[in-house]
């Protein structure tokens, strides 16, 4: 009888069985046991590992390295968000919600880089190569020289891979794409697994750099299995809200660069465009009503200025509704404790509504002095000092009603400058309206605390 190709391995404790089962018999966990190929056996006639020839371990000091030169994209908010560009040989991630561009941005990348001279490669396996050139036509002249491929069959690609020789290639997407020695679906997470291992050995082997194009669950996370994320050198998280037109690149992994780095660009009817300046864009729709606070808030290396609102109103329901768009809903939960408890401002009974206009999402702790302020505005029913113009704040709130410092305070004060925005409260020693304690936060916003001179 021929031994089978496949094992099933338990995902949360790594028992292996030829046979699928219900319940692991290593764990009794249900439904973890997941197809995959049956790894090849150690080299020797024992197959025992100490038959190998022990290797020479030696000093970082004495490794060669060389300079690894960077293919630019021709877009410079993605390139920047990779580190400078794409390295030969290198697997690159990129996930994001259906609708949200991605198609669009790797046609784009392509075609720059297929204009600049070099080799390129389009995998598709989710459209036919008709429906890559429509959409690519709304794209220039460079989308259309990018050589495609339609094909769902793993073997298939990487002969496709090794015979063509590209220099950077897309896969869209690694869902798609299946193994014919494995019986799960395309998708499943031992198909992911053994497709994306099988395309970095390629990969590495001939200096051909991936981006592999994945979906996400309802959530908002990376589908597939976990390992998929840990496999490849850089994941990049494509976000925003299909009825807007901004979208935000951020970079979740990454082995050649920077994790904190973030790119804006906005939707058109000929793909998208870099927006170099969002905060402008962000400022000039900023209302002035109750509960309307512009935070100054960081995107990696540069800051950015994003309008956060706020809705309070009686609620009926018990518990009362706490919605967040664009923050952490736990942050937000932190927040309205802190106001109750420290400042007076109490919404245990009333719905909260919070909200990051422009679809733009804030991840860093500064933004919950701009989220205090705009929900005391918004319980008040009063519009926050200036009439004329927007409030500007950052900060973080500590549990015990402080203000506590965050990084980069005086290029966020600098860019709410320029766009006129002359009062920023600020935890002390940010150079703005300090304010030492969430209360005299309050009371600087309202206009009856006492102002503190800006810093020079």
């Amino acid at each position: 009888m021929a031994r089978p190709t496949t094992i099933h391995v338990c995902s949360a404790c790594g028992h292996s069985t030829p046979r699928w089962q219900g319940k692991c018999p290593g764990c009794d966990a249900w439904n973890t046991l997941v197809e995959e190929a049956r790894p090849a056996a150690a080299s020797g006639s024992s197959g025992r590992a100490g038959v190998a020839r022990a290797a020479r371990p030696r000093p970082l000091s004495e490794v060669d390295t060389a300079p690894v030169p960077r293919l630019s994209t021709g877009i410079g908010e993605l390139d920047r968000v990779l580190g400078g560009g794409i390295v030969p040989g290198s697997l690159v991630l990129l996930g994001g919600s259906p609708g949200i561009g991605k198609s669009t941005l790797t046609n784009m990348a392509l075609g720059n880089l297929a204009g600049a001279g070099r080799r390129t490669l389009y995998v598709s396996g989710e459209e036919s190569a008709a429906q890559i050139k429509l959409r690519a036509e709304r794209l220039g002249a460079g989308a259309l020289a990018v050589p495609v491929v339609a094909e769902t069959d793993v073997d298939t690609v990487i002969a496709t891979l090794e015979a063509e020789r590209p220099e950077v290639c897309v896969i869209d997407s690694v869902q798609t794409l299946h193994a014919a020695e494995l019986t799960g679906a395309p998708g499943s997470v031992g198909q992911v697994r053994e497709v994306a291992s099988r395309i970095m050995r390629v990969a590495k082997a001939h200096a051909i750099a991936v981006v592999l194009v994945g979906h996400v669950t309802k959530e908002g996370s990376l589908a597939g299995p976990r390992v998929l994320e840990h496999l490849v050198d850089c994941v990049l998280q494509f976000e925003g809200e299909r009825e807007r037109t901004y979208r935000t690149l951020r970079a979740l992994k990454n082995r050649f660069g920077s994790t904190s780095e973030a790119g804006v660009f906005e939707m058109r009817s000929g793909g998208l465009v870099e927006v170099l300046d969002a905060s402008a864009r962000f400022v000039g729709e900023a209302t002035r009503a109750p509960g309307s606070v512009v935070l100054a808030a960081m995107e990696g290396s540069r800051p950015l200025l994003v309008e956060v609102q706020a809705l309070v109103s009686p609620s009926e329901l018990v518990p009362p509704r706490r919605v967040v768009n664009g923050l952490d809903r736990n942050r937000l939960a932190l927040v309205l404790a802190v106001l109750g408890r420290h400042a007076g401002v109490g919404v245990g009974t009333a719905d909260v509504f919070v909200n990051v206009v422009g679809g733009v999402r804030i991840d860093e702790p500064g933004a919950d002095l701009a989220v205090a302020l705009a929900v005391a505005g918004a319980a008040r029913g009063v519009a926050l000092e200036q009439p004329d113009r927007p409030l500007a704040a950052f900060g973080e709130v500590g549990l015990t009603g402080e203000l506590r410092s965050v990084g980069h305070p005086e290029r966020r004060i600098e860019e709410a400058a320029k766009f006129g925005l002359r009062t920023v409260v600020a935890p002390p020693g940010s150079g703005g309206l300090e304010a030492r304690t969430l209360r005299e936060a309050l009371k600087a916003a309202f206009g009856g605390g006492e102002r503190r001179p800006r810093a020079a």
